[in-house]
């Protein structure tokens, strides 16, 4: 036999094992079994999502929260900072007056 006749046996081979394989394997991409792992495979998937999804809104919930507890602490300092302006000018204008 020449050496390009056992080569293109054993593509041959390899080419009919490839589509035994890939008939064989559609058949069992196909049957019940692996439907009801898909179907497994997708609820979970799903049920991750709702979990990510439910954290994800407790952490935006959060940080809402945060935001206005922030908002508000500004808010007060800032009012502490004009009555203190405030009442350092009264105690000015009361030195300058006293003189």
């Amino acid at each position: 036999m020449d050496i390009f006749e056992k080569k293109n046996l054993k593509l041959g081979g390899i080419f009919a094992a490839g589509v035994l394989f890939g008939t064989a394997g559609i058949k069992i991409l196909a049957s019940k079994d692996a439907k009801k792992v898909y179907t497994n495979c997708t609820a979970a998937a799903l049920r991750a999502k709702d979990c990510v999804m439910k954290t994800a809104t407790a952490v935006q919930e959060n940080a809402e929260d945060i935001y206005a507890e922030a908002q508000q602490i500004n808010e007060k300092r800032a009012e502490d900072t004009v009555y203190e302006e405030e009442a350092s000018e009264n105690v000015f204008e009361e030195e300058g007056t006293a003189q």
